[in-house]
């Protein structure tokens, strides 16, 4: 097998994934019962949380080492920034893009709307990591380090299939249709292939942001499941489902990013 398909294949997968994951909710035929739904926020959660901790805020911590005791500051600034990238989002996008036809008065963000964008952008710094690893094998030319890069993409991509049906479940939800919420489930994903080929093309430059940028994509998530996932659970149905959603959630994210990290 050449460089080249080793390098497509790995590409390919983060993506397939995802739209796997995302297909999970045309399995629901009825509409989710308020205990079901309650569980997938909660579910969700707990993967965002445990994905922003295992898969972002430690590998930052770890990339900027060379700081010495400053190592947290990437970290502890890319979380905030992630926050405010959000907030102003839900304040600023909406005007941009559309105005109450009655009122004239702005629309803040959706739920689902803040759903997808955190979820994409935590997939930008997974992508620009599968780029990364592919560019710097094509610097060294040995397979070896394409199958390398290829197995982080499989690790990935196997994590991307609970954050698929993690995104177009609660998303059915809010939009009412199966088809809506797959699709945004899908192109949620669809940022990882674009940036790890942005991520081969800048390996040899891009390698001291990535802190930043997995810590930004920390915030963000960790704001959404804060401000709207959670309560959401927990409004949904008086019962303690949701935060048995939010464990299970958890430990199995955990459980993927420390077995395939």
């Amino acid at each position: 097998m050449s460089n080249i398909a080793i390098t497509i294949i790995g590409i390919s997968f983060i993506f397939l994934m995802t739209t796997l994951g995302s297909a999970v909710v045309f399995l629901f035929k009825n509409k989710i019962s308020e205990k079901a739904n309650s569980l997938f926020l909660g579910f969700a959660s707990g993967l965002m949380i445990a994905a922003s901790v295992w898969s972002l805020i430690l590998p930052s911590i770890e990339q900027s080492e060379n700081l010495g005791n400053l190592d947290f500051l990437p970290a502890s600034c890319g979380i905030i920034l992630g926050c405010i990238f959000l907030v102003i989002m839900d304040k600023v996008l909406p005007y941009l893009l559309k105005k109450d036809r009655k009122s004239g008065q702005k629309q803040r963000l959706s739920k689902s709307g803040k759903l997808f964008l955190a979820v994409t952008l935590h997939n930008v710094p997974e992508g620009l990591a599968v780029g990364l690893a592919y560019g710097n094998a094509f610097i060294i030319g040995e397979v070896s380090a394409f199958m390398s890069a290829l197995w982080l993409a499989i690790g990935i991509g196997l994590q991307n299939f609970p954050e698929g049906s993690a995104i177009s479940l609660p998303m059915k939800e809010q939009l009412g249709s199966k088809k809506k919420a797959f699709l945004f489930g899908t192109l949620s994903g669809l940022v990882e292939p674009i940036m790890a080929c942005v991520g081969i093309w800048l390996s040899t430059s891009l390698s001291h942001l990535m802190p930043w940028f997995l810590s930004f994509s920390a915030g963000a998530m960790l704001f959404v499941v804060a401000e709207e996932l959670l309560p959401d659970a927990k409004n949904s149905h008086p019962s303690n489902i949701g935060s048995w959603g939010f464990i299970f959630g958890f430990v199995l994210m955990m459980i993927l990013d420390v077995a395939l990290g």
